[in-house]
């Protein structure tokens, strides 16, 4: 992985974006935006899930009516999403949204847009300006041809530019397709051109499955390249579902790792223990935790000792019984049945000795 890009920072609502701040999961409420109701609960149901920024789409004054109390109601920031008419980011900007995200290719007129760049600057209102394979600008496919990766940066730069001339610096950029490899390419461009925080993300990725190996691909690809400042998996499910992958993209990249990693055998014949019943309890009982340690499960003396001795944590299993390492020194020998049990207790003077840790560093 390659040093993250240097970005300058942007405010949204109390939290920073940008390459010195860790890299945000934010997802979108799927529902009918003038339903206060059912729009509250979403918004609650995706702070428990861990969605530190949470988007609305703003499509009309009667959705707009209500961006002051979900802005109240919220403990994340509240992002606007706004397409085609710009006087629904300017009635969000007035709610006090934290953030409006407009479409270049269909917000309108240049004048339009600044008149929501000059009300956003007044309020202390940050911007994404969000490029989209699917609604690029009429000049520039005529130009290229097609949604290149090339007219996606050029939309993303001339509205970069308008930014510029009005002086306005607390912008977000976003390049999505629901090509990888097109999204891939524009961002890495963009990247050398700019040093605005990208959201990154592929965008309609699709159903959970797919989708989520989809988003790791691309997602994880940029991240490993050091791009990205916030990331968002667009699914065809639940928002709530898009959270814990988003999270487990970070952690597979190693970029942000916010909850135990498990690493276990894919199991094969020389496996002499139920490595998948130990795994499944594993999970049961780490369900919420929260503390950043890598764990290894492994089942069998060909590469078990080794794998499990990388590891924060580990346990190398055969024959009915374990050995347990920490951070590559072995500590103990378990029975199987009390290999959970062992793996627990370690955790346990883990976080108790990274909080004594922290104590003093306090003091």
């Amino acid at each position: 992985m390659t040093d993250r890009r240097q970005t300058r920072n942007v405010q949204i609502g109390d939290l920073t974006l940008g390459s010195e701040h860790p890299i945000r999961v934010q997802s979108m409420t799927t529902t009918d935006t003038a339903d206060r109701e059912a729009t509250l609960t979403q918004i609650r149901t995706l702070e428990a899930a861990g969605s530190e920024l949470i988007r609305i789409t703003v499509p009309n004054r009667e959705s707009a009516a209500n961006m002051a109390a979900y802005k109240a109601a919220m403990t994340v920031p509240l992002i606007a999403d706004v397409h085609f008419d710009y006087r629904m980011a300017l009635l969000s900007i007035e709610a006090g949204v934290d953030k409006v995200r407009i479409n270049p290719g269909n917000i309108g007129s240049e004048e339009r847009v600044r008149e929501v760049l000059r009300a956003a600057k007044a309020a202390g209102c940050a911007i994404r300006v969000g490029v989209n394979s699917g609604s690029v600008e009429k000049d520039l496919l005529e130009k290229y041809g097609w949604p290149s990766p090339e007219a996606l940066v050029d939309s993303a730069m001339r509205h970069l530019g308008t930014c510029e001339e009005e002086g306005f610096d607390q912008v977000v950029v976003s390049i999505k397709s629901t090509d990888v490899i097109t999204c891939l390419t524009a961002n890495r461009m963009l990247a050398e051109k700019s040093d605005v925080p990208l959201h990154v993300g592929i965008t309609e990725a699709g159903r959970p499955g797919y989708g989520s190996i989809k988003s790791a691909v691309g997602i994880g690809g940029l991240l490993l390249d050091g791009i990205g400042d916030t990331i968002r998996v667009s699914l065809t499910a639940p928002p709530e579902d898009e959270i814990p992958v988003a999270f487990d993209i970070l952690k597979a990249t190693g970029v942000r790792v916010t909850s135990p990693e498990l690493i276990a055998c894919p199991t094969c014949g020389r496996i002499d223990i139920d490595l998948e019943k130990l795994m499944n309890e594993i999970e049961h009982r780490l369900h919420g935790e929260k503390l950043p340690v890598k764990i290894a499960v492994l089942g069998c003396v060909v590469n078990g000792p080794g794998e499990a001795s990388e590891a924060d944590i580990g346990i190398a299993g055969g024959g009915g019984m374990g050995i347990l390492y920490r951070k590559g020194v072995a500590v103990a020998k378990v029975k199987e049945e009390k290999m959970v049990d062992a793996l627990m207790e370690e955790i346990e003077k883990i976080k108790a000795e990274r909080a004594e840790a922290a104590a003093e560093v306090g003091a």
